[in-house]
């Protein structure tokens, strides 16, 4: 490790979306805040922006350690919704196929009904299981306390396309259902007589908003999208599927391309873990399923050092070097 990285100044985090399978982002998340990580900017989308919302306000009131906590109190409430889950598997079907759901006839009936009806008609209420996990857990005064990391949460504008930024006096229970809206499971989210839909459609994540007012020293990506995925998709969700991914990965990669030069990328990928899961499991919420991907996080992260800058109460970088590797 050279003097510069020793001294690394600003340190940025993008998180990607990807349902469920934001546990292996968190599992990411969690090994490095252990290891005394700190960031100075988050941008999050979809699950990502839950994520970098409460890490962003667990660092404002306890540091590390709540950040921890609070990630930790969120997938816990989301595993509590699966209990309430249509889409879990049966008893039988959990003996047959364990937690992939992709098998069982709900599933397949709510693919079905995904390509014959729109979400207006599905869900005319607009429930969405997670308003009450975010209601219950969201700290808005924390989010601007002088300690929050610089936080934007990312949207897409139905009619512009365009990314919607919100920084952390914004941010809602409704800006956060807006960033994880799917369009073709909930109808689109209106705040001020906008409409907006997922964040991960406008950019997953877009790396903007970490570069101003002036590119960070080392900027951190945590992917929960595999790259590659082997195989041709062939039915009309994994088609769909694999189309957003590749969307999406393009975006990401012109992006990175454009980063100024002398900025330091460290980057998370989850193509091992993810590459050979079913669309289905991004909306399987199983605490089984969830536990491997959180270990598969925490493992994966255990294969890249990040530097840590010296600050006050944290171990040295040397002393962290030790434990990373």
């Amino acid at each position: 490790m050279d003097a510069d990285e020793n001294n690394a100044g600003v340190r940025a985090l993008a998180l990607q979306g990807g349902g469920a399978h934001g546990a292996f982002t968190w599992g990411v998340l969690d090994r490095l805040l252990e290891d005394g990580v700190r960031f100075d900017r988050v941008c999050g989308v979809s699950s990502g922006a839950l994520l970098a919302t409460f890490l962003t306000q667990g660092v404002a009131r306890g540091g590390n350690g709540a950040a921890r906590a609070a990630l930790r109190r969120l997938w816990q409430g989301i595993e509590r919704t699966h209990a309430l889950n249509p889409l879990r598997n049966s008893p039988f079907e959990r003996w047959l196929w364990g937690w992939d759901i992709s098998n069982s006839l709900l599933w397949q009936g709510f693919e079905a009904m995904m390509r014959l009806f729109s979400p207006a008609q599905l869900n005319p209420f607009g429930h969405n299981p997670l308003r009450g996990i975010i209601t219950e857990l969201l700290d808005p005064v924390a989010l601007v306390l002088p300690t929050a990391p610089c936080l934007t949460v990312v949207a897409t504008d139905v009619e512009t396309g365009a990314a919607a930024l919100f920084g952390n006096a914004e941010i809602t229970v409704d800006v956060l259902l807006a960033s994880t809206c799917l369009p073709f499971v909930f109808p689109a989210v209106e705040i001020d007589g906008r409409a907006y839909w997922d964040g991960g459609y406008a950019g997953n994540p877009p790396l903007a908003p970490l570069l101003a007012p002036h590119p960070p020293d080392d900027l951190v990506l945590i992917a929960a999208q595999p790259a590659r995925r082997p195989g041709v998709p062939r039915t009309p969700a994994e088609i769909l599927n694999r189309l957003n991914e590749i969307a999406c990965h393009n975006v990401l990669q012109a992006e990175l391309a454009a980063l100024p030069a002398g900025l330091r990328l460290r980057s998370f990928t989850a193509d091992a873990e993810l590459r050979d899961l079913p669309i289905s499991s991004k909306f399987n919420a199983d605490p089984d399923f969830l536990a491997s991907l959180f270990a598969a996080g925490r493992a994966a992260s255990a294969t890249l050092t990040l530097t840590v800058p010296p600050r006050p109460g944290l171990p040295s970088p040397d002393a962290l070097a030790a434990v990373t590797g």
